[in-house]
């Protein structure tokens, strides 16, 4: 059984050149805008089913590293959830009166492709629906996009349809986010008063506004920042607070409220 894993493991990517080839050019050839983007829904539990297999096949000879990513993951959910949320005795989801917290593992990502997705191994099944937001341990991550009976499909920051609104934390200054399709570690800030000063190193966060996030997540830290010569809005660069080559083990963000605050903003418009 050993001699079958190492070599599943030592030839696992001429094992599925074909199968993820064929799947990367159909994400790649899909240009939709964020709401057309929902509409795509080809993950399928096949699918997801081969690309867990071989996720844990190459976990097996990571346990050790997995093991202690897994130790800072938590230590750091405690930290910074605490306070907040209480944690069931036996699945981990993690509850308050306005999110409930579903653990899930990538199975499958891109992150070269000028439009990347990753897959993930929690679905229908297990309450996820489309439109919901998924974080790393280190920040958010991206958006499910599409869903099957046990797996899911995301959309990352690291696609040019993920567009946003984010604050500067220190002067909570809202400014515009994206991704330029150039490096999976940088994004784009825009919007931002000429009148503010942004250094190296300072955090942007998440607002709170679109009911898929909650507020204060990382989103990343400046890195660079050029002032506008001509007195108007600012631009900047954003290091990316999830680190996708290595992203592994996330957490989809259910918004108990949702539906009320929908219906409360549907009844205003009437």
């Amino acid at each position: 059984m050993q001699n079958l894993l190492a070599f599943l493991a030592k030839y696992k990517n001429i094992f599925l050149f074909l199968i993820l080839e064929t799947i990367a050019l159909i994400m790649v050839s899909f240009s939709y805008s964020y709401h057309g983007s929902l509409a795509f829904n080809s993950v399928n539990d096949i699918t997801g089913g081969i690309f867990k297999t071989f996720a844990e096949v190459e976990d097996y000879f990571s346990l050790k590293r997995e093991n202690e990513i897994l130790l800072k993951e938590n230590a750091a959910l405690h930290d910074s959830l605490k306070s907040s949320f209480l944690i069931t005795d036996t699945n981990y989801v993690y509850v308050d009166t306005l999110y409930r917290y579903v653990p899930a593992h990538v199975v499958y990502i891109t992150t070269n492709n000028p439009s990347n997705y990753f897959i993930i191994d929690k679905g229908k099944k297990h309450g996820i629906k489309k439109e919901m937001g998924v974080i790393s341990p280190t920040g958010i991550a991206g958006i499910v996009i599409g869903v099957s009976n046990h797996y899911s499909l995301v959309m990352p920051l690291i696609h040019p349809n993920f567009t946003g609104s984010a604050r500067i934390k220190k002067n909570n200054m809202l400014i515009s986010v994206q991704w330029d399709t150039t490096d999976y570690r940088f994004g784009k800030i825009t919007d931002i008063p000429s009148y503010v000063d942004l250094y190296k190193g300072d955090t942007i966060v998440t607002t709170g506004f679109s009911l898929i996030f909650p507020e204060n997540l990382n989103v990343g830290t400046v890195e660079k920042y050029y002032p506008s010569p001509d007195k108007e809005f600012a631009t900047g660069i954003i290091r990316f607070s999830t680190d996708y080559k290595s992203l592994k083990n996330v957490y989809v963000i259910d918004n108990l409220m949702k539906a009320e605050v929908k219906k409360l903003m549907e009844e205003k418009n009437e």
